[in-house]
């Protein structure tokens, strides 16, 4: 947590959308298109220099050096309560939301599966977004899927 240029706030389970950058870096007039460029660039840099093989930690850690270096605003594992019949039932953490508007789920597996899409979608309902990536590192080619959560 603390990560990246966003502060934590002092309510941690705060919808990302309200969660005021560090240094009044600018995020707005940033589309969703030119947000995923931006992240499919960093993700293509990670996987060319480290390539498969490693822990799913290892690619995230390098994911916010990659978008730091490209200053792109995150938030890594962001906190996510959930709640059933208004009562607090658990916490999810999600890998990384990027410039407030792109949740990234990663993955080092052999193959992605049905229940990581579910995943995502999950994350995507619990935070208000729209756009997800989910990246699977572990593959001769990076495997990337947009997912969209329509409102």
């Amino acid at each position: 947590m603390g990560e990246g240029y966003w502060s934590k706030s002092k309510n941690e389970h705060e919808s990302p959308k309200t969660r005021k950058p560090e240094n009044n870096i600018p995020t707005v007039g940033r589309s969703f298109e030119q947000a995923s460029a931006d992240i499919i660039g960093a993700a293509l840099a990670v996987h060319r220099e480290l390539g498969p093989g490693f822990l799913e930690s290892i690619y995230h850690a390098a994911m916010r050096v990659s978008l730091t270096h490209r200053s792109i605003l995150f938030q890594s594992q962001y906190p996510v309560s959930v709640s059933f019949e208004g009562e607090l039932v658990g916490n999810a953490r999600i890998d990384l939301i990027v410039a407030e508007q792109v949740i990234l789920e990663l993955k080092a597996v052999e193959s992605l599966r049905a229940v990581h899409f579910v995943q995502l979608k999950s994350y995507l309902r619990a935070t208000g977004l729209q756009v997800g990536l989910l990246f699977n590192f572990n593959a001769s080619t990076l495997v990337i899927k947009r997912v969209v959560q329509h409102r």
